[in-house]
């Protein structure tokens, strides 16, 4: 399952998509955001709509969202109260929190993996070009 986020501006119109290698897709938009925002969204719409389906591993461009799982930050961050390293609130925690409790759930498989943005990698070109478009448009799409 690829993911991804893009935004038009930073904050500004941004969008994300998801799309998996049986040919499935989704976008959609956010009219004022930020990229990281995108990001996460793009990670917890794809688990969202493939929750039980069996082991999912998440394919993204963006080291917030790899990072976070690799180094289970969360688990910082829940034993802080949701405070950083620095003692600040830790930003997007509302996007956070579904996505971490969906991918920690007990009898639940998700992988998070790391691939290169714009070199040439199929899917996750797929994805950028979804998320862009719903940026640029402010509309999302979905497979039938």
């Amino acid at each position: 399952m690829h993911t991804d986020g893009a935004c038009r501006g930073n904050p500004g119109p941004g969008g994300w998509a998801w799309a998996d290698d049986r040919g499935a897709y989704a976008s959609g938009h956010d009219p004022q955001t930020t990229n990281q925002r995108m990001e996460i969204t793009a990670a917890l719409e794809a688990l969202r709509d493939h929750a039980g389906s069996g082991p999912i591993e998440i394919v993204s461009d963006s080291t917030y969202v790899v990072n976070c799982f690799r180094d289970r930050w969360y688990e910082g961050w829940r034993r802080r109260s949701w405070k950083n390293t620095q003692g600040k609130p830790v930003a997007n925690r509302d996007l956070w929190e579904p996505l971490i409790d969906l991918a920690t759930a007990e009898g639940t498989r998700v992988s998070f993996s790391w691939v290169k943005g714009h070199s040439g990698d199929k899917m996750n070109d797929l994805v950028d070009e979804l998320a862009t478009r719903a940026a640029d448009t402010g509309l999302g799409v979905a497979s039938p």
